[in-house]
């Protein structure tokens, strides 16, 4: 097959980069034809070098300045280059007017504006409706989901195929609920113990400390801010560490108001967190709006216990009491530190044997062999609707 991948900024960094690269990986070695359209991308001396031979790059020029304009100008151009080529598939990981195949990695951002009225201040809800960013990403959405832009979508949750049905009345059937994967390998590490040792040694806690983890870059949506003023509704010696990147110091603020900035300890982007997970006794995400979440297989895989939102598509995998708790309103501080309480509380070895089986189920095997499925399908539909219009 000719298939072509639509992705603006690919580099090799990211979490729709990871799948995006696996089915190129994927898909180059079974010797089909690859194709990436993208503004830009950044890769590793290794993949570029294999690139002439692997897929073929595709630069898609944009409008820069203003983020609308970026928005609009690729989804444009991307269209009209794709439009040049016959391609057996077109898979974007992009809100773009062209391909066969859109996963909907981000979600539905009507949905997304509507929970972020949670957080933000009264006034901005006005202003998103003006705004052009906001405006454009909506009229691109409603393209896709309501009028036909893609044959097939993927959800990455099955809330977020109950979103899409909501807001745009897609037929049910268009949509295939296809969960992230996870390399459990890489977060189930034999040398637990050492590990936990080392990390919490560097970091000046004891043992019998118990240690909740956050991760995630745009601390706003995901949450941050409760996460904090639940650790101060929790004993004493409990400490919250933070990995990921966004500005620190307004959260460094609320925790020095809530009188925790000894206990919350920022560690910015890191590359190795899994040993993180492995010092951690609980991971805490209540995020405000989150497609998946791929934190929660990670958590799931390291055998910690998992508090989440309800809202976050990673908490349908969940099985409360036995590898964790689901928190049903993230802005409520008490809500969060019961459910972090209670979590606490999870015998370690149950959650470890319980993931261990449930787990091969999200790995990256089932993952491109249920991908391999939809495309030779779709594939098939499309060839069967090419002859019935040469019929006719």
């Amino acid at each position: 097959m000719k298939i072509a991948f639509v992705k603006q900024k690919y580099s090799e960094f990211g979490g729709a980069e990871r799948y995006l690269a696996a089915l190129i990986e994927h898909f180059a070695g079974s010797n089909h034809e690859i194709h990436l359209f993208a503004s830009e991308w950044k890769i590793n001396k290794k993949e570029s070098d294999d690139a002439p031979r692997r897929m073929v790059l595709h630069k898609v020029p944009i409008i820069r300045g203003l983020s609308f304009l970026e928005v609009l100008s690729f989804a444009l151009n991307a269209r009209r280059m794709l439009k040049r080529e016959e391609f057996d598939i077109v898979h974007s990981f992009e809100r773009t007017l062209y391909q066969d195949i859109y996963r909907a990695s981000d979600g539905c951002h009507r949905e997304w504006l509507i929970q972020r009225q949670k957080i933000d201040p009264w006034y901005k809800f006005f202003l998103h409706k003006i705004n052009p960013l906001h405006r454009s990403i909506l009229w691109i959405e409603k393209k896709i989901f309501r009028e036909g832009k893609a044959r097939k979508i993927i959800a990455i949750s099955k809330r977020g195929k109950d979103e899409i049905v909501k807001h745009y009345d897609t037929p049910s059937k268009k949509i295939k609920v296809v969960y992230n994967a996870i390399d459990t390998n890489r977060f189930d590490l034999p040398d637990r113990d050492k590990i936990r040792n080392e990390v919490r040694h560097f970091l000046g806690i004891s043992q019998d400390i118990r240690v909740l983890l956050f991760v995630g870059s745009g601390f706003m949506r995901k949450g941050l801010s409760f996460a904090i003023r639940a650790l101060a509704r929790l004993d004493s010696e409990v400490r919250l560490m933070v990995i990921g990147h966004d500005r620190m110091n307004p959260y460094r603020v609320l925790a020095k108001k809530e009188g925790v900035e000894k206990r919350v300890i920022f560690l910015g982007p890191l590359a190795d967190v899994e040993r993180y997970y492995c010092a951690s006794d609980l991971f805490i995400f209540p995020t405000i709006y989150e497609p998946f979440g791929n934190v929660c297989l990670e958590a799931m895989a390291a055998g910690i216990p998992l508090v989440t939102s309800r809202i976050c598509g990673g908490s349908e995998l969940l099985d409360e009491g036995i590898n964790g708790y689901i928190i049903d309103n993230p802005t409520d501080p008490v809500e969060i530190a019961d459910k972090i309480k209670m979590g606490l509380m999870l015998e370690r070895k149950t959650i470890c044997d319980y993931n261990r089986q449930m787990l091969p189920a999200y790995s990256w095997k089932r993952y491109l062999e249920e991908m391999s499925i939809l495309y030779e399908d779709l594939y098939q539909e499309k060839m069967l609707s090419y002859a019935r219009k040469k019929k006719v």
